[in-house]
């Protein structure tokens, strides 16, 4: 049986939504000010400090290929300039601001997250997002800037745009070269070195490096989940321009007028069905659920502690940590919900789920599960994301040897949480382990820093409360490696060293000859 779901307080005054924005307006002469500030006391902190890596052919080997200069690529080569490594590169697919989901797929007002966490700054207080903000804005309830705006203690949370603009304005502050329009073909490995194909605006090229990090995003270590219907196939061209996941482009203005149907009653949900209903299309949104999840679980795991002392768990408990959050699944922020409620033309009906869905020539007809079946203009899959490397083709060569969590528990576990088990099982560096020892050494040279180290280090390369300790984690990993790699050239290096400290001083003894 399926039916509308209302709140049972719908009687309550509700408290009022406050004021959100994607983007605020831009004063670039504050923000000149501030890169200068933040350029000046990276240069305190010694910033970047000397190349001290010895890589064999540094002219033709990388140190570091990042690949992907989103959130979490750019912190993580901003991490790795911090300890020294100059010989890296850093590519992403989008164009300069399309990196990450904040200009294109996602389609929330603001952040879900607090407006005062921090990550991106690597705890530079100039390159904060407070910092960034209120250099424009001010301290106060109203922007000194622009009256219209909210200043820092009038903020309730961070627009969307606004976070991908502070994202570049920290990448150009703290040097952080990107090429963008430049995507990885493949990835295999030879002479002891990863090797990419990669193609960018100059063509397609060889790459050589000693370590790859692949900061893919959200479903860097998957593809979009699309639900199996039996009257559904994506390649149908009656499904095109009708048949949508919420990654995907979508013209909403199109839409205006028509009728909608969104599955899921997660945040990226209902972000799609408020843009649809901006438009002015009229929308019903499903959910198999009877209620919707009332309180996120993961807040209470994004404290210091957790996210430093996940990874040192047994596997048990990080099982049964993770697997209880994935379960309990994320509540969409309430401003979200309210977006939806203030339109008439919005319905929401849990525990409906869809058997089947079948693109027409003029709609497509969604069959419930009580049999009944509806006809909407365009449907919108709000399903998230599966976590499988056979879907990553970066991967190819090694992904049916890549060890994943479903070895490491019991296999009614692992067949209690599939998802759960098809998360790598990473090395404490973040690198990917071999499950038979096949490509053994290739996989440690390639570390995933993205949602699909969550299981093995917790959201450290995902999420804002952890991206900081993340990647901070990942290049001391990184170096410590690199530096083992070559003990014995450092070795020389150390014998070899002679620089005389006593020069200037009567105590000064030239060295025998």
């Amino acid at each position: 049986m399926s039916y509308e779901t209302h709140s049972p307080s719908v009687d309550r005054t509700l408290a009022p939504v406050p004021l959100q924005t994607i983007a605020s307006p831009r004063n670039h002469a504050a923000l000149q000010l501030l890169a200068q500030q933040a350029r000046c006391d990276l240069q305190k902190l010694n910033y970047p400090p000397p190349n001290w890596v010895a890589a064999p052919n540094a002219d033709k080997v990388l140190d570091v290929l990042i690949v992907g200069a989103g959130m979490c690529g750019q912190t993580a080569a901003f991490a790795l300039q911090r300890e020294g490594l100059r010989n890296i590169r850093i590519i992403d697919a989008a164009a300069r601001g399309d990196e990450g989901p904040w200009a294109t797929f996602a389609r929330m007002l603001t952040l879900r997250s607090p407006k005062q966490l921090t990550g991106p700054d690597l705890g530079v207080p100039s390159l904060t997002f407070r910092a960034w903000y209120e250099a424009q804005h001010g301290e106060g309830d109203i922007s000194t800037f622009d009256a219209a705006t909210p200043g820092w203690a009038g903020l309730h949370k961070i627009g969307r745009v606004d976070w991908r603009d502070y994202l570049l304005f920290v990448r150009d502050a703290s040097g952080i070269p990107v090429e963008n329009l430049t995507r990885l073909d493949s990835l295999h490995d030879e002479d002891g070195v990863a090797v990419a194909q990669i193609t960018g605006p100059k063509g397609t090229e060889t790459v050589r490096a000693r370590k790859v990090i692949l900061a893919l995003g959200r479903d860097g270590s998957g593809a979009p989940r699309w639900p199996d219907f039996p009257s559904l196939s994506m390649q149908d061209p009656l499904a095109r321009n009708r048949v949508f996941h919420t990654m995907d482009e979508i013209d909403f203005a199109a839409l205006k007028g028509k009728t909608v149907a969104v599955l899921g009653a997660g945040a990226s949900a209902f972000d799609n069905a408020a843009c649809a209903l901006e438009a002015g299309a009229t929308v019903q949104q499903f959910a198999r659920r009877p209620v919707m999840p009332q309180i996120n679980k993961s807040k209470a795991a994004s404290f210091p502690g957790f996210l430093r002392g996940y990874s040192q768990l047994d596997d048990q408990r990080k099982w049964r940590f993770y697997t209880y959050i994935f379960d309990e699944q994320v509540p969409p922020p309430w401003e979200t919900v309210r977006r939806c409620d203030a339109f008439d033309s919005f319905s929401l009906r849990m525990g409906c789920g869809w058997k089947d869905v079948q693109p027409l020539a003029d709609g497509v007809n969604v069959t419930l599960v009580d049999g009944t079946v509806q006809c909407f203009d365009a449907v919108i899959f709000g399903t998230g994301f599966d976590v499988d490397l056979l879907d990553r083709p970066e991967l190819q060569r090694y992904s049916a040897h890549i060890d994943t969590w479903g070895r490491h528990v019991t296999p009614e576990q692992a067949a209690a949480n599939t998802e759960a088990a098809r998360f790598p099982y990473l090395a404490p560096s973040f690198a990917l382990q071999s499950l038979d020892g096949t490509h053994a050494e290739a996989m440690g040279r390639i570390h995933l820093f993205n949602w699909g180290a969550t299981m093995t280090h917790a959201a450290l390369g995902s999420d804002i409360p952890g991206l900081g300790i993340g990647a901070t984690r990942l290049a001391h990993a990184i170096v410590a490696d690199l530096f083992v790699q070559d003990a014995d050239w450092h070795w020389q290096r150390l014998l070899d060293h002679d620089e005389p400290e006593l020069l200037e001083t009567r105590w000064y003894q030239p060295p025998a000859t």
